[in-house]
């Protein structure tokens, strides 16, 4: 394809996500279903491009506007996520000497607000939290593209023997720093048509998501509950902790995500999983389990911020009062899953989410509501469930998991963990 008509792609995709009305990653699978001749590597450069822009909104509007042209262009150039060459051989002169000029601009010297590209109602709460240092850590850590991790199906596969025939492939990885299953990998490489793909020897999973299902500790022969399932990751983390026994529901509100799970069901090998669509957290066939649960984990819906590295549109698409919505809605339908646990039951609390409104004010409200519930401190849990005491103390705050993108490379979550009362 012409460079040129590479760039007009990528500014065409620009265009299409700034508009904000639905999330990036939809937009993007569509636009490559509309452009299906492109290759591999023309969709990276037009993806990574146009998720450069979201990423860094505000300062690229900024240098922008002493260009000419179509704005989605010259943000496109400015986001270029090709090859130096290609660029070159698609832009023209006037193009080629305002790009050399915006390249002479000290970014370090710009306004904070073009130097976080974060909204202000993002910032100011955790600047509170975090403190000035840890907070420009945090602001530079969820402005990069995430790795890719891997989560190793021990039902089928050793993460070693996985290591070593990624490796065969090409593809380098190491083991995720705190989860026994994982394996991270830098970029974004092709995975799908890998035989340790096809077999369901690993799945797509951030190493934070994978250290929700080990909190939950799910053990053989358990009644566990997935109450937000969404696409399934956990839920398949989950059964191969059962070691595929028991029983394992997989609820969620959506038939759209939860046909998501299908296919991943049938590769991971499980058959002690029940998806089930229901119509919200009340839905009588949750009333059906009540008391006769063992294991419910909660990963609520809710902001993603947490997931910033990954959805950049989420910091643009999100508002305060959409948090004070989610933050109703989660302490909703966290006391509705309580009531399933039975006596000695476990219950874990989880967000993708940075902020304090949506984890520990969530838990807080829950544990005053619930005298009938013990806190347990996620330190003790992760001790107990092959996380090294030293490694599980890293990953707490006041007795919460609490991961950062920053201190943790992975995506930011937050978990709380009670048991029923005998």
């Amino acid at each position: 394809m012409h460079p040129n008509a590479l760039l007009e792609l990528c500014a065409e995709l620009v265009d299409s996500l700034l508009l904000f009305d639905k999330p990036a990653d939809t937009l993007v699978s569509d636009f490559f279903r509309a452009h299906k001749a492109l290759g591999q590597r023309e969709r990276h450069t037009v993806a990574e491009t146009a998720y450069a822009v979201l990423r860094q909104r505000p300062v690229l509007q900024h240098l922008a506007q002493s260009g000419r042209g179509p704005m989605s262009r010259r943000l496109a150039i400015l986001a270029w996520a090709g090859s130096d060459a290609f660029l070159r051989a698609a832009i023209v002169d006037e193009e080629q000497h305002w790009l050399k000029q915006v390249a002479k601009v000290d970014r370090s010297k710009l306004p904070e607000k073009l130097r976080h590209n974060l909204p202000d109602w993002i910032v100011d709460p955790l600047k509170k939290r975090l403190g000035d240092e840890q907070f420009w850590q945090l602001a530079d850590a969820v402005n990069v593209p995430a790795p890719l991790d891997l989560r190793v199906n021990l039902l089928k596969a050793k993460r070693e023997d996985v290591q070593a025939a990624l490796q065969e492939k090409g593809f380098a990885s190491t083991p995720t720093p705190f989860s026994p299953w994982g394996l991270r990998l830098e970029g974004k490489p092709a995975l799908q048509k890998l035989d340790v793909f096809t077999s369901g020897q690993v799945e797509v999973q951030d190493e934070g998501s994978q250290l929700l299902s080990l909190l939950t500790e799910a053990k053989r022969g358990e009644m566990v509950v997935d109450f937000c399932a969404g696409a399934g990751g956990k839920t398949l983390a989950l059964g191969a902790a059962m070691r595929n026994t028991g029983r394992l529901y997989a609820f969620d509100v959506s038939g759209h995500r939860l046909d998501k799970l299908k296919p991943r069901l049938a590769r991971s090998g499980l058959s002690n999983v029940y998806p089930v669509q229901i119509s919200n957290e009340r839905d009588e066939r949750v009333k059906r389990l009540a008391g006769k649960i063992d294991r419910v984990l909660v990963d609520a819906p809710c902001s993603g911020l947490g997931t910033l590295r990954r959805n950049p549109d989420l910091k643009w698409r999100q508002s305060p009062t959409g948090i004070l919505e989610l933050h109703d809605k989660q302490l909703a339908i966290l006391n509705s899953a309580s009531r399933l646990l039975k006596p000695g039951g476990r219950l874990v609390y989880a967000t993708c989410s940075l902020l304090d409104a949506e984890n520990e004010s969530v838990a807080q409200a829950f544990a005053e509501a619930h005298p009938d519930f013990t806190f347990v401190p996620a330190q003790e849990v992760l001790a107990h469930a092959q996380v090294e005491a030293s490694q599980a103390a890293q990953l707490s705050e006041n007795g919460y998991l609490r991961l950062w993108p920053h201190r943790h490379q992975s995506d930011g979550f937050f978990a709380a963990v009670w048991e029923r009362k005998k």
